[in-house]
């Protein structure tokens, strides 16, 4: 499926859980990555043994999306998402929306939820960033330190960002969206992330009005080492009575 905002195409899978009308998880993927990272496809999986249908998306500057990779923001991606919950909302065969995100992409989903939770049920986070508008304010992104934004930055991988990210990233306030979203969420962090602090997760989980922490032992920022338990995780807790109800 193909999505357009603002004349950017974002490219998207929808996989149905069955026949019948049912809800739908939006699945965002995290920063340099996409919608077809083994770790998401897994986490879908699990989804649709759930009983929801899964539609992962690649955000602007990432996977088979438009625009350029270093002028992505926190802001275009926040537009993206509520660009598809627009559209996903006109289908017929969807009773419910839920967000999932990745790192980022977990970061990006407790912003829309708590920007549009009229439309959104619930919330599945791995990993979710929440320290990235806390770094771009600290000046210190991806190991690069900085005392004025930079008009660019060369980070891993060889990619460059455009200052855009961090002065948008400064404005955002995470604890916000934490207090804003009344819904069902799960946070899934491994114990071993050298990526995003556990400490972060523990505090939203905490925070959140219905918000639940699995902590995975031995589990990397990619979830690559305990793929059995997450399936196990996110399933069992998206079938729970209390958490559909």
């Amino acid at each position: 499926m193909t999505f357009y905002d603002d004349g950017i195409a974002l490219d998207a899978v929808l996989e149905r859980a069955g026949e019948e009308k049912g809800p739908l998880m939006i699945v965002l993927h995290g920063f340099t990555s996409s919608k077809d990272k083994p770790h998401t496809l897994l986490a879908c999986e699990a989804m649709r043994e759930a009983g929801f249908s899964t539609l992962r998306v690649d955000l602007y500057g990432h996977g088979r999306s438009g625009g350029e990779f270093r002028k992505h923001t926190l802001y275009k991606w926040i537009s993206n998402v509520m660009t598809v919950i627009r559209e996903v909302r006109k289908f017929d065969f969807v009773t419910e929306i839920w967000l999932s995100g990745h790192s980022q992409g977990g970061l990006v989903a407790a912003l829309v939820a708590a920007m549009e939770p009229e439309y959104v049920k619930g919330l599945v986070l791995r990993a979710p960033a929440f320290m990235i508008p806390r770094c771009a304010r600290e000046g210190n992104m991806l190991g690069v330190r900085f005392d004025r934004v930079p008009d660019e930055s060369e980070i891993f991988k060889g990619l460059t960002l455009d200052g855009e990210y961090i002065r948008v990233a400064r404005t955002i306030h995470p604890e916000e969206a934490v207090d804003g979203f009344a819904g069902p969420v799960l946070i899934l962090h491994g114990d071993q992330d050298d990526v995003v602090p556990l400490a972060d997760s523990k505090a939203a989980a905490e925070r959140y009005r219905r918000g639940e922490l699995m902590v995975l032992q031995g589990e990397s920022h990619h979830f690559d080492h305990c793929q059995a338990e997450m399936l196990r995780v996110i399933r069992d807790w998206l079938q729970r009575p209390e958490i559909r109800a």
